[in-house]
């Protein structure tokens, strides 16, 4: 567990270690890293306020109202516990942030787009002979098979079947493992990375079970990657670096609407199909597999061409 520095350290210790220890994954414990930082960057030395918790909750730009939301609402459950040591806490207000149920709409990225990604990926870290190649290994195995971005920085070695091409994805976000199967030209593209990683890294560090690798030969974290990745789609033209825009959890958009494009184009019955795209994909609801299932003009099409047409548009003149 990374150290805590603010005046609030030592209750946020006790706390994660409280919430772990009762058997929560408690990946908050991330937002309560920040939370720490930003009450050092402040100078903070008094309780924990209303004001304090929703001035970190604002402070970063690139939250849309339900990243913003679940930062206030980690800090206001962080509250309850520390009023049971500090009695001039404050109680934090559960309305004062709110969630939206109104989901963003995800980027599709187009066969052009991919490949403008996947080029600007090559060039990262020219200093680092790896990284690049490293960085596109990673986007392509999202984008050709849906994973999540946690899930990818978790792959290990022993994860990543490189004779059968069979992935074995643990501690999904609902607590589950799935076997994922990959395409013939993903399993050279994983084989290509682990001949070269292996080579880079002969005397990797205490991090060496993870798949794919850093610069320092450990294993990814989300936010450092998912900032590498706003770098290399800026580069390519694809969003600013900076702000809103095409992100690495649109990989995933993309390759639902793909399979169901493929589907459609080879006749199969969609419908029937959708509970295997959700077990891949890892989704518990088929609601879950919906959302990115946004209409594309190619899908609409497809689909459109599918549809029975109604009864009186069949009958004749």
């Amino acid at each position: 567990m990374k150290a805590f520095r603010s005046r609030f350290a030592l209750r946020f210790s006790e706390y994660v270690r409280l919430r772990r220890g009762l058997g929560f994954k408690f990946q908050e414990a991330e937002i309560l890293y920040q939370f720490d930082q930003f009450a050092c960057e402040q100078g903070h030395t008094g309780p924990l306020t209303q004001a304090q918790a929703l001035a970190f909750a604002g402070a970063s730009t690139r939250l849309n109202v339900n990243g913003r939301a679940r930062r206030y609402q980690v800090v206001r459950h962080f509250a309850a516990y520390l009023c049971a040591y500090e009695a001039d806490t404050a109680r934090l207000d559960p309305k004062a942030l709110t969630w939206s149920n109104i989901r963003p709409p995800v980027h599709f990225y187009t066969e052009e787009e991919l490949g403008k990604l996947l080029e600007s990926a090559l060039r990262y870290g020219p200093s680092d002979p790896l990284g690049g190649i490293t960085v596109r290994s990673m986007i392509g195995l999202v984008a050709s098979t849906g994973l999540r971005i946690g899930e990818l920085v978790r792959l290990d070695k022993a994860d990543v079947d490189l004779e059968t091409g069979v992935l074995t994805v643990r501690r999904t976000k609902f607590g589950k493992s799935r076997l994922v199967p990959v395409h013939a030209t993903t399993l050279e593209v994983l084989r290509r990375y682990a001949s070269l990683r292996d080579r880079h890294f002969r005397s990797p560090g205490s991090e060496c079970g993870a798949f794919f690798l850093n610069r320092r030969g450990r294993r990814f974290v989300i936010n450092t990657l998912q900032g590498i990745f706003r770098r290399v789609a800026a580069r390519a033209g694809l969003r600013s670096d900076r702000g809103k825009g095409p992100n690495f959890h649109s990989l995933r958009h993309r390759f639902a609407v793909q399979r169901l494009v493929t589907w459609y184009q080879e006749g199969v019955d969609v419908q029937a199909m959708l509970p295997w795209l959700a077990t891949y994909l890892g989704h518990v609801h088929y609601s879950d597999t919906a959302y990115y299932i946004t209409g594309t003009p190619e899908l609409l099409a497809l689909a459109a061409r599918r549809r029975p047409a109604p009864a009186d548009e069949t009958r004749p003149s």
